[in-house]
């Protein structure tokens, strides 16, 4: 992943709160629950000593759903916010979170962030019916709804729909409607087209109408012919029920992440015989210092290692013997914090891995960039 969003946040002077919270606004109570919700929240980061221009972003931020608008629609909703008040980083949940979190730290808590933020996989969804659709393209994460681009298309309606009229106009009338149909749906996949070739989506989610949806799935380029996936629940038209629309597009979200962190485990363990990966927090240390570390991979249980950094995110070390090298005094840092600095001063990706998975299971594993003679190789 492209962690290149987290940016502003390092950029930023901490101490830091980072939160996660349930921001659901959909119960006939909810101005008043959330209300509650967000009033714990700000409670928590008052008592770990955040200041109150701090505690006033968060809550700012957090209630935005009881003023209405396309925030009182969220679930969950990542937020961290700089010392002096500035929110750095913004971005909506897909659902409510697994971890609630309210932290005051020198070091913005940001694994267990990324653990549960949604569009690390770039996906088109398309809600379509015989006069057009509704594109919804989602990138990777990022500030909220920066990487969202929507677009609707409105075909010709003029004889949209079959009518039994009988006679020699019968013939004419359908074809008419037929023509019409797929005039339209060409106008949504030459949309589309231009999404595949611009930012390489892993799907496109098809919903809708039965028969818009066969049209658009044959019309179909080979740009994303081979990405479609249709599904029978969901519509554009007004009250449609979007929840199954998004619990799909949740689900094979988390399919392609799946694939992925595979995929990233067995070229760490492919790479290792040629030497352009390592594992283990020491030789990870190392390659980070010297911008060799192409996919940074981390266990989502880092544990409670510390590393020291000094005045750069990649002046980092394992103990002041390392930091004594470089000539600079070392400030402890947990070793997650360290790292993903690390990686995104050095442009770095970033996956994040269940603890199990990871190979002997250590808590960080790297793909480098290139090798040389001091590289460490294995654990």
């Amino acid at each position: 992943m492209d962690v290149s969003f987290l940016e502003p946040v390092f950029a930023a002077t901490g101490p830091f709160a980072t939160v996660c919270a349930d921001v659901t606004h959909t119960t006939e109570n909810a101005d008043t629950e959330l209300d509650l919700r967000v009033r714990a929240v700000a409670e928590r980061l008052t008592e770990q000593g955040a200041p109150e221009v701090v505690v006033e972003a968060v809550r700012g931020r957090l209630l935005e759903g009881n003023e209405g608008g396309a925030a009182g629609t969220l679930k969950g909703r990542a937020i961290v916010v700089a010392s002096d008040g500035s929110v750095v980083f913004d971005q909506a949940l897909l659902d409510a979170p697994r971890q609630e979190i309210a932290e005051w730290s020198a070091h913005a808590d940001l694994l267990p962030v990324l653990r549960q933020m949604p569009g690390r996989v770039p996906h088109i969804v398309v809600l379509v019916d015989r006069t057009g659709g509704d594109i919804t393209y989602m990138g990777g994460p990022g500030q909220l709804d920066e990487d969202t681009e929507e677009q609707t298309v409105e075909g010709d309606t003029f004889h949209i729909r079959k009518v039994k009229v009988g006679g020699w106009a019968h013939d004419h009338w359908q074809n008419s409607a037929e023509n019409q149909w797929e005039a339209n749906a060409a106008q949504v996949a030459e949309r589309i087209a231009s999404y595949a070739r611009r930012l390489s989506p892993r799907f496109v989610l098809i919903a809708g109408d039965v028969r818009a949806r066969n049209i658009l799935a044959g019309l179909a380029s080979d740009l994303w012919k081979d990405l479609v996936v249709t599904m029978d629940e969901g519509g554009r038209a007004a009250g449609a029920d979007r929840e199954p629309v998004d619990r799909r597009m949740g689900a094979l979200v988390a399919e392609h992440e799946a694939r992925e962190c595979a995929e990233v485990l067995e070229q760490v363990q492919a790479a290792a015989a040629h030497g352009l990966s390592v594992t283990g927090i020491g030789p990870v240390v190392e390659a980070l210092r010297k911008s060799q570390v192409e996919t940074l991979v981390l266990a989502d249980e880092p544990g409670d290692d510390t590393l020291l950094v000094g005045n750069s995110p990649s002046e980092l070390g394992v103990n002041q013997h390392d930091m004594d090298a470089l000539g600079v005094h070392g400030q402890v840092v947990p070793a997650d914090r360290a790292l993903l600095a690390a990686a995104v001063a050095s442009s770095a990706g970033v996956v994040v891995v269940p603890r199990s998975a990871m190979p002997d299971d250590v808590p960080v594993a790297a793909v480098l960039r290139y090798t040389d003679a001091s590289t460490a190789s294995g654990s």
